[in-house]
């Protein structure tokens, strides 16, 4: 800033030297004055442009002078951009569609309050549907846009706190806050925002290098997750945590919520083996998905696809997709906990174990199965882990 504010000094103030004239005796005055002008308001241009950034703490210049994880108050933390995410989504031509990049557009100079709580109801309504409790959740965002704690809410700050609702992650972070099973919100600015640190950021505890993935076959993966995974105990804690989460995204406080890339790499753990959901951009709520959905034409199941593995059922006969989830949360999340619970079992427990984690794998996503018969299935497994580290060191 202070480069620029110097450059439009020089250019205000700088006088034509008698010596540069008499050089130049065929160069008109006005036509330097032209020049200057056109310097001036280059500079002030991108003076405005750039400070503008800087109040907003705009993901462009958090990229290149903010790292992304540190220290806050002596705890390790990550630090995000929301323009990360837009990267991330525009680079990717088989993404789900994202809202466009915000920019600090709304709400407008003149917006009351009252009209301001309006517009963050009707956000949630058409992205968490119509509950009965986003009033509170309207005023939990309130008093979160009211960083100095004066009582008000200015224009700035409720820029900042709309431009970060538009970020999926943020959404939900807000929407599950009360769950222990995500990371907690510690701080934002703009579309800046900080969560705590998940130690251990896969189910596995540790994983094998990205340049390596590719390269090695499957058997050589299975063989490093099995020799990093924790104790077969701690595994059966995390996963009584992860079952934990699935329920109460299921029919939660805010609406339903589904996992659109269920993989061992987007769920982890920390010190205490309590389980946390890394990564929050994988976790789409229902309205999104039916927004999605509405109206899409389709040939079979695998075109009625949200993300990676959110798939609906195609009607064939009306080659539109349905609302219908072909798997349901808990069924995927049993796929994954097949490899990672019956390695190292205890023998009076594995086959039960077994023939558990098979029933839930075949639950069907249909409406008319998921309420008693999705329930069943997850109790039915929570007791039976809990039932085996109960009353030790590992409860």
């Amino acid at each position: 800033m202070r480069r620029v504010r110097r450059l439009v000094h020089l250019v205000l103030f700088c006088p034509i030297s008698k010596g540069l004239q008499s050089r130049l005796p065929g160069i008109k005055v006005k036509y330097l004055l032209v020049v200057w002008l056109g310097i001036f308001v280059g500079s002030w241009v991108a003076y405005m442009h750039y400070s503008s950034y800087s109040e907003l703490c705009r993901g462009h210049v958090c990229r290149m002078i903010i790292v992304y994880s540190g220290l806050w108050k002596e705890k390790e933390v990550i630090i995000k951009c929301g323009i990360e995410e837009a990267l991330k989504a525009d680079s990717n031509p088989d993404s789900v569609p994202r809202r466009d990049v915000v920019l600090f557009d709304k709400p407008t100079r003149g917006t009351s309050m009252d009209e301001f709580k309006e517009m963050l109801l009707n956000f949630l309504k058409s992205n968490l549907g119509d509950q009965t409790s986003l009033a509170a959740l309207v005023s939990q965002i309130i008093t979160m846009a009211d960083v100095n704690r004066d009582g008000k809410v200015s224009l700035a700050e409720a820029k900042s706190i709309w431009a970060l609702l538009q970020l999926n992650e943020f959404l939900l972070m807000l929407s599950l806050h009360e769950k222990e099973h995500t990371s907690k919100l510690l701080g934002y600015c703009g579309d800046l925002y900080v969560t705590e640190k998940i130690p251990h950021n896969s189910l596995y505890g540790a994983d094998i290098p990205a340049f390596l993935q590719s390269l090695l076959p499957a058997a050589v993966h299975q063989v490093v997750h099995q020799w990093f995974a924790p104790a077969w105990p701690w595994r059966a804690k995390i996963t009584i945590g992860l079952l934990e989460f699935v329920e109460e995204i299921f029919h939660g406080t805010y609406g339903n919520f589904y996992i659109c890339e269920t993989s061992f790499r987007n769920v982890g753990y920390n010190d205490k083996y309590d389980f946390k959901m890394v990564n929050l951009r994988k976790v789409a709520t229902e309205m999104t998905i039916r927004g999605f959905l509405k109206g899409r034409h389709c040939e079979q199941n695998v075109d009625c696809t949200y993300g990676k593995d959110c798939m609906a059922t195609c009607d064939k006969l009306m080659k539109q997709c349905k609302s219908d989830m072909v798997q349901p949360n808990l069924a995927k999340v049993c796929g994954l906990l097949q490899d990672y619970l019956l390695y190292g079992a205890p023998p009076d427990l594995k086959e039960e174990l077994q023939k558990q984690l098979r029933t839930c794998m075949t639950l069907s996503g249909l409406a008319s199965q998921m309420e008693v018969h999705h329930s069943l299935v997850l109790n039915n497994l929570k007791t039976l882990l809990w039932k085996k580290i109960s009353n030790t060191k590992y409860s």
